[in-house]
């Protein structure tokens, strides 16, 4: 699976789809909507006999108009930009600028698919149009300012272990460093560059990793140590984020837990009835034979201790 590699080496999350995933999928929708066309056929045909000449051809062509532009209007709107055959391949529209698919786009791709896909004329242009379009786009795509990407895109791989953690020699550094100003986007770069360190060239990692390590270097204080490898630096700054971050949602969390010794039920908890007092009256003396047997733990006003 292609994915989709910005200019300073970020690899995105959702990668563009392929062209053999996009036939996959339009072949599942195309199979279902022949199936469903077969079946009104049949029908009209069976009760022909009953109808005119005008109104069979009235009734396959509407079927064709809502099978055809119908199916794929409706789902990719109800369900922002999935058909039932991308949804069996993974895939999803989007519009140019990253957004849900709207109801507009989603007719304009149907009526340009009803002629560049259902026609002998319109679907090799398609063809060819998916396969150079940098983002496999189809003129359906072109004209509603779509494309389609993969959802179901593989999980990228972890960070090795040495560069998780904070290096020794920067580990005076990291006590000081202030991050607070490093921007999503520069974090996501100094990660996809620690994770393909391995596949660059010697000349282009040492290049890629001087401009990121420049740009993360700009929004954290202070500098390192002079001679600190770039990739040593971005090691650092990321596991120093990581465990900032840990740290603040367990505070966070802890903030939220309610006390120790709390006995505040949440709404809605059950609340056992406390039976109403016997009317007052004179003391019975009490059992001889039961005089000690009540249990340590328990109290002269209903038996119940809450606990040390």
């Amino acid at each position: 699976m292609t994915e989709v590699v910005s200019g300073e080496a970020v690899v995105l999350d959702v990668p563009c789809a392929q062209f053999p995933s996009r036939l996959a999928a339009l072949l599942v929708d195309m199979v279902l909507q022949l199936v469903v066309l077969a079946v009104v056929v049949i029908i009209v045909v069976v009760n022909s006999p009953h109808l005119d000449t005008a109104e069979v051809a009235a009734i396959l062509v509407a079927s064709y108009v809502l099978i055809v532009v119908g199916y794929p209007t409706v789902f990719e709107t109800l369900s922002r930009g999935k058909t039932l055959g991308k949804m069996a391949i993974g895939l999803r529209v989007v519009s140019d600028d990253g957004g849900a698919e709207r109801f507009r786009q989603a007719l304009v791709r149907a009526l340009t698919g009803a002629i560049e896909i259902w026609t002998i004329v319109g679907a090799p242009i398609g063809l060819i149009l998916s396969m150079v379009s940098a983002k496999g786009k189809r003129l359906g795509d072109m004209f509603a300012g779509t494309y389609v990407i993969q959802e179901r895109a593989p999980r990228r791989p972890d960070l090795p272990p040495w560069l998780a953690t904070v290096p020794p020699p920067l580990l005076g550094w990291a006590q000081v460093a202030e991050i607070s100003r490093l921007s999503d986007q520069n974090a996501e770069a100094a990660s996809s560059y620690l994770r393909r360190l391995h596949e660059l060239r010697p000349a282009a990692r040492d290049d890629l990793g001087l401009r990121i390590a420049t740009a993360v270097a700009s929004q954290v204080g202070p500098p390192p140590p002079p001679g600190t490898p770039p990739a040593a630096y971005l090691a650092a700054v990321l596991a120093i984020r990581r465990d900032r971050e840990y740290a603040r949602l367990a505070s966070q969390r802890a903030a939220a837990a309610p006390p120790p010794g709390a006995w505040g039920a949440p709404p809605g908890a059950y609340t056992p009835t406390v039976p109403a007092a016997p009317p007052a009256g004179p003391a019975a003396p009490p059992d001889e034979g039961t005089r000690d047997q009540r249990r340590p733990d328990e109290s002269a006003n209903g038996g119940f201790a809450p606990p040390a």
